[in-house]
């Protein structure tokens, strides 16, 4: 079941979802989800660097590049673009609750993808968000730091997991700060 505003709100003050740093319920609350904002590293592909990835053997360093950007300076996102960004928010989640993560509609209709595939947030989950931003539009588009980007929703799991994300000796991405790269060949592909 999701939560309603009244819930993620009351989540939120008794620290049971933590959200650093504390939201502005008047501008993110939603009905039934909590926007989150845009951070200010973002990491951009080199694809004349290799001339392939190969996820057996790893993302080399070279295929991406950090870019951190102030607030209010815009950062343009090509069309045709994937660039990892961040949110402004650490999310922490308790171990009886999942959230989704969901583009926002307004940025949907002039075509950015806030995920390409990472939408469920798993129990125990504690670090920022990537967004797996990209621009399906045949104009660019000039994103900004501080601006709501995408929105999570929040369900109680029917028991707490067993095994928490945080927990999982496979988990790659346990307290994760800013834009991280594909980690894909830090675990078994089988």
């Amino acid at each position: 079941m999701l939560l309603s505003d009244r819930d993620i709100k009351e989540n939120v003050k008794k620290k049971r979802i933590i959200v650093k740093p504390a939201p502005n319920f008047k501008t993110q609350l939603g009905p039934c989800s909590l926007d989150l904002r845009l951070g200010c590293d973002f990491r951009v592909f080199e694809y004349t660097s290799t001339p392939y990835i190969d996820i057996k053997k790893g993302m080399s360093a070279e295929l991406t590049r950090p870019i951190r950007v102030e607030k209010n300076v815009p950062f343009t996102v090509q069309p045709g673009e994937l660039v990892l960004a961040t949110t402004e928010e650490w999310i922490e989640l308790p171990d009886n609750m999942a959230a989704r993560l969901e583009g926002r509609s307004s940025l949907g209709r002039i075509g950015i993808i806030v995920h390409a595939t990472a939408q469920l947030i798993p129990p125990g989950w504690k670090g920022n968000l990537v967004l797996e931003l990209s621009n399906i539009a045949r104009l660019p588009v000039a994103l900004y730091p501080g601006m709501r980007v995408c929105a999570l929703s929040f369900e109680e799991l029917s028991s707490p997991a067993a095994i928490p994300y945080y927990k999982n000796k496979t988990s790659k991405y346990i307290n994760q700060k800013g834009s991280v790269a594909s980690r894909i060949d830090k675990r078994d592909l089988g």
